[in-house]
């Protein structure tokens, strides 16, 4: 398996990508046997059969190995519900320390109304423009506000305009949030597949972020005009959870949902000319690389003139 290079904005080096599950990925899209497990792989079923494993008491033993061998900062976090327990031993399940939560002031988004923080901790491609020749990755397929959204009519309002797509690893925080205030105008549901969004999948099987189930918020910020904000569904993805009430009004920096286990992707897309993707993610994109950015850390800059 080709190793996954991402630019690490904290370090300000290129870096090789520690990947969990890395020979199941190798098996399922790139091998002789890819084309007949290939749709197993990807099933709702199998997806939602692993994930529901990961509930279970015995999963929470490989948690501390997990941390380990990824190196996670796991004192940035919340400890889970045995609390008497060591942190690293205080989740009850895999599923519990898959979600947990920042400590409270770990992660702050921008003052300025006018920077976008990032609504993921996560590995970020951006475009300025998306338009025809638009490919995520760079030899994958182009992505259209159409195919993605499912819905011509709401594809109408972000044609050509920004797109910020950020790939969460199962190492990750996998909590996702609300860049800035606003309301929500729609929500609904594509049904799909769960195919991995490891990038060796995505550049063998070019249609994955359209083929994928995904979960789609049309919201109007204060800031940045209307949002579609996409939640893609991933190999062995338990669920796709709200956890904010979408009738009420949200905050920036507000928790909105999160993934129960497997690698996942949040999408975002703005109307044209309304903000443009941070300088350093622009330039990486453009080189084939995705930038790795913390939770709240600008992204975006409003465009004023």
């Amino acid at each position: 398996m080709a190793d996954i290079c991402i630019y690490n904005r904290y370090t300000k080096n290129q870096e090789i990508e520690k990947v969990y599950g890395e020979k199941a990925v190798e098996l399922a899209y790139d091998s002789k046997l890819a084309k007949a497990i290939g749709p197993l792989v990807a099933s709702r079923s199998l997806s939602r059969l692993y994930g529901s494993s990961q509930d279970t008491i015995s999963s929470g033993k490989k948690v501390p190995k997990f941390i380990k061998k990824f190196n996670i900062k796991i004192d940035d976090y919340l400890p889970g519900s045995l609390e008497h327990e060591p942190i690293e031993k205080s989740y009850k399940t895999f599923n519990e320390f898959f979600i947990r939560k920042f400590k409270a002031g770990l992660r702050p988004f921008p003052s300025e109304l006018d920077s976008m923080g990032a609504f993921a901790e996560a590995r970020y491609f951006g475009h300025e423009a998306i338009s025809e020749s638009t490919t995520i990755p760079v030899k994958g397929k182009f992505l259209s506000a159409a195919q993605l959204l499912g819905n011509v009519k709401n594809a109408e309002v972000f044609e050509g305009g920004p797109l910020l797509l950020a790939r969460l690893c199962p190492v990750d925080y996998h909590r996702y949030h609300y860049c800035d205030s606003g309301k929500t105008l729609e929500a609904y549901r594509v049904k799909g597949d769960f195919h991995s969004v490891n990038p060796l999948a995505l550049k063998l099987k070019q249609n994955i972020f359209i083929k994928n189930e995904r979960r789609i918020s049309i919201i109007q910020t204060e800031n940045f005009g209307k949002l579609a904000y996409i939640e893609v569904g991933a190999t062995m993805v338990g669920k796709i959870i709200q956890s904010a009430d979408e009738s009420q009004r949200f905050e920036r920096g507000q928790e909105k949902g999160y993934f129960l286990f497997g690698g996942s992707t949040v999408i975002v897309l703005g109307e044209p000319n309304a903000w443009k993707p941070s300088a350093d993610i622009l330039v990486n994109t453009k080189n084939s690389l995705e930038t790795y950015v913390h939770l709240g850390d600008a992204i975006a800059l409003k465009n004023n003139s």
